[in-house]
């Protein structure tokens, strides 16, 4: 997959055919789009090209109040969409000069003259241009001025998508990674960093991993305890994670994240590791005292090695 940020130094795209989107998470119903962009464009001997933004629109048009978390950062999407098969990635900076341009700009002096597109793959409710203008059916008035084709995603593959993202954003939150898995078609990921943290995990026999999350923008599942894969190294480990504020050995209105990797010595300091979210264990509880916590942790092991059902 070739990834432009610079729109005058993409050359030549061969019959282009093009969608736009921010395709955060790449899930089910994005595929399903991807696949429909893929095939029209074999059609045509073509490439296919998805236009997307960084930041995030609502990021620059509502600063104060947009409130993204997302299923992806920019980098694992760009891995899943080249996975995927997408030949070409555009990733458009997004201004507040950008969101000006009217529609009929946008179509003519992007999507025409810089890109060239052949078809354009779009949804029924997709709007675009100064004061959301654009529209499906505007593209179909100018296609033959411009000589280009209007493929229209149907209706239902589009509400599919809506509500897969917002299915997988409330499962997420609930802690219920099993659903939202379901939806994404794969276990819910996340990376950080191996931060040094208080190793109070040491005392009571479950050394943990303390994780700084690489973005600030990226969802983090509910709080609670799950079992998970692990990956460092390139090698997959089983383990057991806690979102939440551990309550029973220090008072914080901090979540932090730590994860207990089964049967591993290593000294990970400093590493980026990723999280692949399998099932929830249990609610974070505090507890009466610290044995009461050891015993507990013991519980929940034999339930992870014994009840969940890993990809390794």
């Amino acid at each position: 997959m070739r990834i432009f940020n610079d729109l005058d130094a993409i050359g030549e795209i061969q019959n282009p055919v093009v969608t736009i989107g921010t395709f955060d998470g790449v899930h089910l119903g994005h595929q399903k789009i991807l696949q429909t962009l893929k095939d029209e464009a074999e059609s045509v001997h073509g490439e296919s090209v998805l236009l997307t933004f960084y930041p995030h629109p609502r990021m620059i048009l509502f600063p104060e109040s947009h409130g993204m978390k997302l299923l992806h950062t920019q980098v694992e999407k760009m891995d899943k969409l080249s996975n995927f098969g997408l030949q070409n990635l555009i990733v458009y900076p997004f201004s507040f000069d950008f969101s000006r341009l009217t529609a009929l700009e946008f179509v003519r002096d992007i999507l025409v003259n810089k890109l060239h597109v052949r078809k354009i793959v779009i949804g029924y409710d997709h709007q675009f241009g100064k004061n959301r203008e654009g529209n499906i059916e505007y593209l179909k008035d100018i296609a033959d001025t411009y000589e280009f084709e209007v493929i229209e995603i149907p209706a239902q593959d589009i509400d599919e998508v809506n509500i897969s993202s917002t299915k997988i954003r409330e499962a997420l939150l609930q802690g219920d990674v099993q659903r939202a898995a379901v939806f994404l078609g794969e276990p819910y990921e996340l990376s950080g960093t191996v931060i040094r943290g208080r190793a109070l995990g040491r005392t009571i026999g479950y050394p943990t991993a303390n994780i700084e999350v690489n973005s600030d923008l990226k969802l983090v599942p509910g709080i609670g305890v799950y079992a998970v894969e692990v990956l460092v190294d390139g090698k997959v480990h089983r383990g057991m994670l806690n979102i939440g504020r551990r309550p029973t050995v220090v008072s914080s209105d901090v979540v932090n994240l730590e994860v207990h990797i089964l049967d591993f010595q290593q000294d990970i300091y400093d590493k980026i590791i990723t999280i692949r979210f399998m099932s929830r264990v249990r609610d974070e509880q505090k507890f009466e005292s610290v044995e009461a916590l050891k015993e507990q942790l013991k519980n929940d092991e034999k339930f992870v090695r014994t009840s969940v059902v890993f990809g390794v």
